[in-house]
């Protein structure tokens, strides 16, 4: 292979990290610029008064893929860090003593769905079946593929389940199950995509498999254990990493990306591999380099924002989960608030995470580190008054249904927000988690990993292909690595 002397990656995320380790492993001389002063991205790390919080992705799911991401360099995750299985995965809140507690294992969970709803217990094998040969042809196989073509979605096996592309989750569920609260476990999992049930392809039940059959994990002292363990390896390998390091431009000559402006200066590169947002990422180049226009990125539909929430108790909280779901709330009202109609949620579902409950070392001892989580229209107004509102919001809720005191216990909160998003990452409208996986932007309908425009510049990350999520974006550094290599084979 002929080898390239100096590829520049812009950004540290987890499919940068993955990039990078893939083509130093292929004996590229590989940089890392991040324009924060820590790497990771969105999986940044807070440390604040003795508590210790994860700032974005919060759930370790597809262990597989991890797994696989470790094998190809002949390493295990054991090298670089624990896993704790979640025993329970989760509980869904829908009043006050009223929950669902989803277990760690299908055979439970089976019995959950049927103690709630006669007859929902074969149907959910028979579904979780369906979704286990789903995640076996996606995740094992179509994901791996570089969305260059549509030939690359048709199999023998994806023949078979041609009615799962026009199809869709919610349709799909409902016509099993009647229960609504177990309709809305079910359609919960897909909101990792990004997309309504009702707009994500019936094919991505394999997310159910994700969350029954494999189960939640966490390591042992968070996500960013995966963020240092990648590090450790890229380092292994030869990579170098400077931070604080703002690209201001990406300069084009011939229609060749020669070099990054890096705080003033100019840093030439053999070849430019962004993990930063897209669309932020294009408006680096000059206006006749880049391959998609304003009116592209406003026609697509992209995953939500968030308000991040990061509390320190004073005290232990009781009746949680260490994931915990509050649905006790209207569901669609929030989902048409995100998706339809984008405003502020007069009723806001929520999500929080007490990850001191598994780490000790996130709280000092006899206290708790909190994270709550409301999903949010991309794009939204936000204010430091709006924030504080939906606080109040869902720290009195959460008093009510869990029963117990805790806004006295705060010794501090710190919040995080669309404006954050764009300020802090770059992200198109304040997005938290990409592109949505609907039907006409999946695989090949996604931006390519390769610049249509400009030769040796590439893309990788969540608005690229496969899509949003930790996992993909692992796969994400894969895909744009083996494409490169193959160029400058």
């Amino acid at each position: 292979m002929k080898k390239i002397k100096k590829i520049t990656i812009i950004g540290s995320g987890f499919s940068a990290l993955a990039a990078s380790c893939y083509l130093a492993k292929s004996g590229h001389n590989v940089t890392v610029y991040e324009k924060n002063v820590t790497i990771g991205g969105r999986a940044r790390q807070l440390k604040k008064e003795g508590f210790t919080f994860d700032m974005g992705p919060s759930w370790y799911w597809m262990p597989d893929v991890f797994d696989r991401f470790f094998a190809d360099f002949e390493k295990k995750t054991t090298d670089y860090y624990e896993l704790i299985k979640l025993s329970p995965a989760y509980r869904v809140y829908y009043g006050i003593d009223d929950f669902i507690t989803i277990a760690d294992n299908l055979t439970e969970i089976i019995a959950a769905f049927e103690a709630i709803e006669k007859g929902s217990g074969d149907l959910l094998q028979d579904f979780m079946a369906r979704a286990k040969s789903n995640y076996d042809i996606a995740i094992k196989d179509l994901v791996y593929r570089p969305g260059v073509s549509p030939l690359e979605l048709i199999t023998p096996k994806t023949a078979l389940k041609v009615g799962e592309f026009f199809s869709n989750i919610s349709r799909d569920v409902r016509k099993k199950f009647k229960n609504e609260r177990l309709i809305q476990i079910l359609e919960f999992p897909v909101l990792f995509l990004g997309a309504k049930p009702s707009d994500t392809p019936s094919f991505y039940s394999f997310m159910n498999y994700a969350d029954f059959g494999l189960g939640t994990w966490h390591p042992k002292t968070g996500m960013f254990d995966v963020v240092r363990g990648m590090e450790s390896l890229a380092l292994e390998l030869g990579v170098t990493f400077e931070t604080n390091a703002n690209i201001e431009k990406i300069i084009v000559e011939n229609k060749t990306a020669v070099a990054i402006q890096v705080n003033g200066t100019i840093i030439t590169s053999d070849l430019i591999l962004s993990g930063a947002d897209y669309h932020h990422t294009e408006t680096l180049l000059d206006q006749e380099y880049r391959a998609y226009s304003e009116k592209y990125w406003d026609s697509r539909v992209f995953a939500p924002s968030s308000l991040l929430f990061y509390v320190g108790f004073n005290k232990k909280i009781e009746n949680i989960s260490h994931h915990a779901l509050f649905f006790d709330v209207d569901f669609y009202q929030h989902a048409k608030d995100i998706y339809d109609e984008p405003q502020w949620p007069k009723e806001p579902l929520f999500y929080a995470n007490f990850p001191s409950l598994t780490d000790e070392t996130a709280a000092p001892k006899g206290m708790e580190s909190g994270f709550f989580l409301v999903p949010l229209a991309p794009g939204i107004n936000d204010t430091e008054a709006l924030r504080e509102e939906y606080f109040d919001k869902i720290i009195d809720r959460f008093e009510t249904l869990t029963q117990q005191s805790v806004k006295n216990n705060i010794i501090f909160k710190q919040s995080f927000c669309k404006n954050d998003f764009v300020s802090e990452y770059n992200s198109y409208k304040g997005n938290a988690y990409g592109m949505a996986n609907t039907l006409l932007q999946t695989a090949f309908l996604r931006p390519k990993l390769k610049s249509k425009k400009v030769k040796n510049l590439y893309f990788t990350g969540q608005l690229t292909v496969p899509g949003p999520g930790v996992p993909p974006a692992l796969i994400s550094g894969k895909l744009v690595s083996e494409l490169i290599n193959k160029q400058f084979s």
